[in-house]
């Protein structure tokens, strides 16, 4: 995955930004981001912290046989990984340049200055030599990696212990950590990496650039020194011309920085020594920093009890009194509650003519079931023949003179499909039977007298 570029818009925005002496994460020209050093559970396991750019160093060995023309000198070999999980710019198996040029950078500064006593990692000359590998993993990514590995390569190796071992003749006797303590490496000084980024071809100079910065950076010089102000390697990249004056001058500023890195991992270094003697816990996971989500212990503290009570009658008896507050209660619509004086209660009332509706509604339909109850027996026994006319116009006529004011309002309409006749009852005294025939459309074209006479000799046949 190819790097994502920065816009013309943010080039410029930094570029000024540097011109003005401002850097994005608030810091001066010439100052560090915070460096931070955890030690694991094993010796030669670290991880450093320069800002958000984290590296993992982890210091190995085993015995070898030595190169034919350092037949009495251990071997020291450094890898440097930059995987995906530090940026999705990094391409997993495959070197690119930036890999090579900081493993070179990183085998001048350790093994070319000689800060470890490598004669003493030989074990018989010609035969067995320890041979101690340092791999270097880039956890994130965030500006100046050369920086970090180099403070977590020297950290790795000045923790690291080795096992012991004795030689009786020809046989070489290795013993684990149990029957003889271990062996640290002997380490002669302890050189560090500072790096200055030019922009604008050498006008303006920034110390420890992060990653943005490195993008808009028009060179880039590494100054690789010890605490004693003695310079192991110096690189320059980038094609820009530097005076002797800049260099003399980051050659300064490397030396104040170097001496304030070497004092933090010395003191890094005695803590955890001092842990590990005392039978304390030790790891990355105490070295998480307590009170965030991540955290996985927190100290409890004892709270006081004692005094609760008066505490609380002070802080009563300090405080305000309430307000009185007086309601007023507002009559929305009449027929409403209002609590208050002058007004009545007409919750009574609304309670009564509700239930003088529920009782009206219970007698109507106590009345229409009984109705149903009567011709229903009429019904059953005549089975499927037409139902008794007189029958039930006489019991809707008893109905209608005990309770007059049901059929009030709408009258009842009896219809029969088959004959086409319509009875209709209205509640009056003497109720009257209204017949309506319907004769089809011919008969109303030619109407005849005959079919009228035999229909009524059939109903009063009936």
């Amino acid at each position: 995955m190819k790097e994502t570029p920065l816009s013309n818009c943010e080039r410029r925005f930094l570029l000024r930004a540097i011109e003005e002496k401002k850097r994005l994460d608030g810091r001066q020209t010439y100052d560090y981001r915070n460096i931070k050093i955890s030690f694991g559970t094993d010796y030669g396991c670290c991880i450093v912290e320069l800002g958000k750019t984290r590296v993992l160093g982890q210091v190995s060995c085993e015995l070898v046989a030595p190169k034919l023309n350092r037949a009495t000198e251990g071997i020291l070999f450094f890898n440097l990984e930059l995987s995906q999980m530090a940026a999705p710019a990094f391409e997993p198996g495959r070197q690119s340049d930036l890999l090579v040029k900081l493993n070179r950078l990183l085998e001048r500064c350790l093994r070319n200055s000689k800060c470890i006593d490598t004669e003493s990692l030989c074990v018989v000359a010609g035969e067995k030599v320890w041979q101690i590998r340092v791999d270097i993993h880039l956890l994130n990514h965030d500006g100046n990696i050369i920086d970090a590995a180099s403070i977590a390569a020297v950290v790795a190796l000045c923790h690291f212990r080795r096992p012991d071992v004795s030689v009786q003749g020809e046989e070489v006797t290795l013993y684990t950590p149990e029957e003889r303590d271990p062996v640290a490496l002997s380490i002669h000084h302890m050189p560090i990496c500072v790096s200055f980024a030019f922009f604008q071809q050498g006008t303006y100079l920034l110390v420890d650039p992060n990653e943005r910065e490195e993008r808009v950076m028009d060179g880039l010089l590494v100054i690789a020194m010890n605490k004693h102000r003695e310079i192991c390697t110096i690189q320059s990249s980038g094609g820009i011309m530097l005076l002797k004056d800049q260099v003399l001058r980051c050659s300064k500023i490397a030396g104040v920085k170097v001496a304030e890195i070497t004092e933090l991992i010395q003191k890094a270094l005695e803590n955890d020594q001092k842990v590990r003697k005392e039978g304390g816990k030790f790891g990355f996971a105490e070295s998480i920093a307590n009170q965030r989500i991540t955290a996985f212990k927190m100290e409890k503290a004892p709270v006081d009890t004692s005094d609760v009570e008066e505490k609380a009658g002070e802080i009563i008896a300090e405080a305000e009194p309430p307000s009185e507050v007086v309601s007023k209660p507002v009559l929305w619509t009449s027929g409403t509650a209002r609590i208050g004086e002058g007004v009545e209660n007409s919750w009574g009332d609304l309670e009564d003519s509700e239930k003088d509706e529920d009782e009206g509604g219970s007698h109507e339909a106590v009345i229409l079931d009984n109705i149903k109850m009567d011709t229903g027996a009429g019904v059953s026994d005549i089975g499927s023949q037409e139902p008794d006319r007189n029958k039930l116009l006489e019991i809707l006529r008893d109905y209608l003179y005990c309770f007059p004011d049901i059929f009030i309002d709408d009258p009842i309409v009896l219809s029969d499909s088959e004959e086409e006749e319509m009875i209709i009852l209205e509640p009056d005294k003497n109720p009257k039977k209204i017949r309506t025939q319907t004769t089809s459309a011919k008969q109303e074209k030619a109407p005849s007298k005959k079919p009228m006479k035999k229909r009524k000799k059939k109903r009063a046949t009936n």
